[in-house]
């Protein structure tokens, strides 16, 4: 199979990473390789791929902090948002676009969690890496009302502009599973089944006691 997708568990807080490559040109891209850069390097070695990129969704500490180690190893340049403070050799903007082999990653700037998130949507695949946007079950953490309500509009713009079959491959294993669609999301994450702006930001303020409530796994 060309299309080569793996899912890496790279220490952290359950933090998630991705290999992505194009068996057949030889290439590849490490995404948010985190506390375990080498991990990722090793197995796009083992498949005999070059990394011409690394890409993060977002500027947080757990998620860019082995892109120094992975530049040294790789020489690759590093790909995040235009406008974030970590250093960077190619700055992304909405919509843009990236080539891995045949393989073409749109970037959505979708901000909230924090200023700087990207979503990468795979679009000759029904691939979706959604960093610390949209877990399964959950959300990504805001630490103010206007950041809950930025959060809430970069998730409706998500659901609007993804289908329901396209898979879901957060940033960490927080949920019952360490991926899920978008459709599967849409009826049974809490967040997502929230109707209004209102009905979101009230979940968001009791989180905590809710998830007693419900059962619901807090890693």
């Amino acid at each position: 199979m060309n299309f080569i997708f793996e899912q890496i568990r790279v220490g952290g807080d359950h933090n998630l990473g991705y290999l992505l490559g194009d068996r057949e040109a030889g290439v590849a891209a490490l995404i948010d390789p985190s506390y375990a850069p080498e991990r990722l390097i090793d197995r796009a070695r083992a498949q005999k791929l070059e990394v011409t990129h690394i890409i993060n969704t977002h500027g947080h500490h757990d998620h860019v902090n082995g892109n120094q180690q992975a530049q040294a190893l790789t020489a690759a340049p590093v790909a995040i948002y235009a406008e974030s403070d970590v250093p960077h050799d190619i700055g992304l903007a909405d919509n843009d676009t990236l080539e891995i082999g045949r393989w073409t990653l749109q970037f959505s700037h979708v901000p909230g969690h924090i200023d700087d998130h990207l979503v990468i949507k795979v679009l000759q695949q029904p691939v979706l890496i959604t960093g610390d946007l949209l877990f399964v079950g959950r959300v990504g953490r805001t630490w103010s009302e206007q950041g809950a309500r930025t959060e809430w509009q970069s998730l409706q713009r998500l659901i609007a502009e993804v289908a329901d079959d396209v898979t879901v491959w957060p940033g960490h294993d927080y949920g019952v599973r360490p991926s899920s669609t978008i459709g599967i999301e849409k009826v049974t994450n809490p967040f997502l089944c929230c109707r209004t702006l209102d009905e979101f930001l009230a979940l968001k303020s009791r989180w905590e006691k809710f998830i007693v409530e419900n059962g619901i796994l807090q890693v």
